[in-house]
């Protein structure tokens, strides 16, 4: 009986398994203390503006990508079922995270905000299973791009106006005004915070995942 043979060291596992990640650490680092609103040297700057605007997609904005686009992507490429199981897990994290940061922030303020119980705080993980969940019931399989897209775009969005819904409604007093303040504001400017991310990201997963079907890297049969 024949073993499979390991395959033979390739300059291209030096680049896939050492200099892509060192890459990935660096970007992380750059847009935790030079592109965050609230890092160490932010050189969008920290106060009201385009680059603040900037800035805060491609920090808090891009950070919610990855916890939606996780689900979302298994959900377009395996099933709903995966989908929503993978956002309870992404959406659970980043649920405790923030919510655990934001009471600390606050406690150092002099402020007691418990956002544990926070219901707007909880729609993060109750969307991620839904974006997940909706992206594969609506793509039912399919690897036709068009579907996929459509399923992508119509759970992103979904999920984008749920939460600025609850957002808006029932958020604790300091994560509502801010909300209301952000709205009551240049309608251009909460617009694009708002959407331009769930717009992407209803773009780019898709392609992704059309990627991915092409290399066989999907959990059931292609169509």
């Amino acid at each position: 009986m024949k073993t499979l043979e390991p395959e033979r060291f390739k300059l291209s596992d030096i680049l896939y398994g050492f200099i892509v990640p060192l890459i990935l650490v660096l970007l992380i680092f750059v847009l935790a203390v030079y592109v965050n609103p609230t890092g160490s040297h932010a050189l969008l700057g920290s106060d009201e503006g385009l680059g603040v605007t900037i800035a805060v997609i491609l920090t808090q904005g891009f950070t919610q990508m990855i916890i939606l686009g996780i689900p979302l992507v298994l959900g377009l490429v395996w099933n709903k079922w995966a989908g929503g199981a993978a956002g309870f897990i992404m959406g659970g994290i980043y649920y405790l995270a923030v919510a655990g940061n934001s009471s600390i922030l606050y406690v150092m303020y002099g402020m007691q905000y418990n956002f544990f119980g926070d219901m707007a705080m909880l729609f993060y993980l109750v969307n991620a299973v839904i974006i997940g969940y909706m992206a594969g019931a609506l793509s039912g399989g399919s690897t036709n791009f068009k579907r996929m897209l459509g399923a992508g775009l119509t759970a992103s969005l979904t999920t984008t106006l749920i939460q600025l819904f609850m957002n808006n409604q029932y958020a604790l007093e300091p994560s509502r005004q801010m909300s209301i303040d952000m709205w009551n504001g240049p309608l251009w400017y909460a617009l694009f915070i708002s959407f331009v991310p769930s717009i992407a990201l209803g773009v780019i997963v898709p392609i992704l995942a059309k990627v991915m079907s092409w290399y066989g890297l999907t959990a059931r049969k292609q169509y």
